[in-house]
């Protein structure tokens, strides 16, 4: 009887083993992990590579809503093709600076908070047209409300000014990008918060650049060609790479710019003004003085003109030249007399006030 009962319990162990659990684990065979319901594969984290440039999602109705804490700054993307394709969105997300009239607008891209200045006339009243100021080298909005003041010279003129610092510039957070495509977005969302302000005409919103700036401006017409932005107007802005760093000579700037070699075409493809120019699709104004105020000579600005011309600009003027005609750079035009160019807030003042009329 003994025996028989031993020979029952072995058969229902070896019958019953591995069905039986301890806690939550089986007792023996091959273990599969459940799921887990946090981050999904690594393979989905990885962004799309892109051949061209993400579309834009429409931006929120009010930028006077609760803004949330500005997002971590991201990874630099690899960089997209300089083509005409939709760019990242923009949002502008417009929070108190603390002074008045002083705002912090979010760059989507990089998620830097960028320092912005609105500057408005003395006697300040009703729908005015607005100027976008975007700054020279890597120089930042302050610099336009130094002495003399050349921001508030404007707004006096009738104008609402708006100024910035651009990623890793002043007093905005983020990475010096000088002037490459998060630098380009950053200026979207800058325009794009100028849009919102209560006592700007939304029809009148133009962007004056300064020097290595028309990389900035031009690049982000180029690339985001639905901006309400109804010209450009460009203060003696190097066309490429061998105007940019002054014939491709990295040391002369290396005080202040860290220049990458003119043989990188990856950083460089962000970063020529004369490759953007063609595809903006708003008229574009080159002020030329006789004597550049870098350049050894003035004929980048026969090649800015020429490449707008080329590319479509539906209209185009060096100085008070008639528009839309093109310029032999071995043979350029006279240029401005120096004179006209220690008056250029009033220059600016005049090329704004027609240009808005058209």
């Amino acid at each position: 009887m003994t025996r028989l009962l031993i020979a029952l319990a072995v058969l229902i162990f070896f019958t019953t083993g591995c069905g039986v659990s301890i806690g939550d684990l089986p007792c023996c065979g091959p273990t599969t992990p459940t799921p887990s319901p946090g981050l999904p594969p690594r393979e989905q984290l990885k962004p799309p590579l892109q051949g061209t440039l993400p579309p834009r999602p429409s931006l929120p109705a009010k930028p006077s809503e609760p803004q949330p804490p500005a997002a971590r700054p991201t990874e630099m993307r690899a960089a997209p093709s300089a083509t005409t394709a939709p760019a990242p969105k923009v949002v502008a997300s417009p929070q108190s600076a603390g002074a008045a009239n002083t705002y912090w607008v979010t760059n989507p891209t990089s998620g830097a908070r960028l320092y912005t200045q609105v500057v408005l006339p003395k006697n300040a009243s009703g729908k005015l047209p607005a100027l976008v100021l975007v700054p020279g080298g890597i120089g930042w909005g302050g610099n336009f409300l130094d002495p003399p003041n050349r921001a508030q010279m404007l707004a006096d003129a009738g104008f609402v000014i708006v100024v910035f610092d651009p990623d890793g510039r002043g007093k905005s957070a983020g990475k010096e990008d000088f002037d490459g495509f998060i630098h380009q977005d950053g200026l979207a969302a800058v325009v794009r918060f100028t849009a919102t302000l209560p006592n700007v005409d939304t029809s009148k919103i133009g962007i004056v650049t300064y020097s290595y700036g028309i990389t900035m401006g031009s690049g982000v017409l180029a690339r985001y060609p639905d901006l309400p932005v109804k010209f450009l107007i460009d203060w003696e802005g190097p066309a490429d790479r061998n105007y940019t760093t002054t014939g491709c000579n990295l040391a002369a700037g290396k005080e202040r710019i860290h220049w990458q070699p003119c043989t990188d075409n990856a950083f460089w493809s962000e970063r020529e003004a004369v490759n953007f120019i063609g595809k903006v699709r708003v008229p574009y104004q080159r002020v030329q003085s006789e004597k550049d105020h870098v350049q050894p000579n003035n004929a980048h600005a026969v090649d800015m003109i020429n490449a707008a011309i080329k590319g479509g600009v539906p209209w185009t003027r060096l100085n008070d030249y008639p528009p839309n005609q093109t310029y032999d750079a071995k043979s350029p035009p006279q240029m401005s007399p120096e004179q006209q160019d220690r008056q250029l807030e009033q220059r600016t003042v005049k090329y704004a006030q027609e240009l808005f009329g058209k």
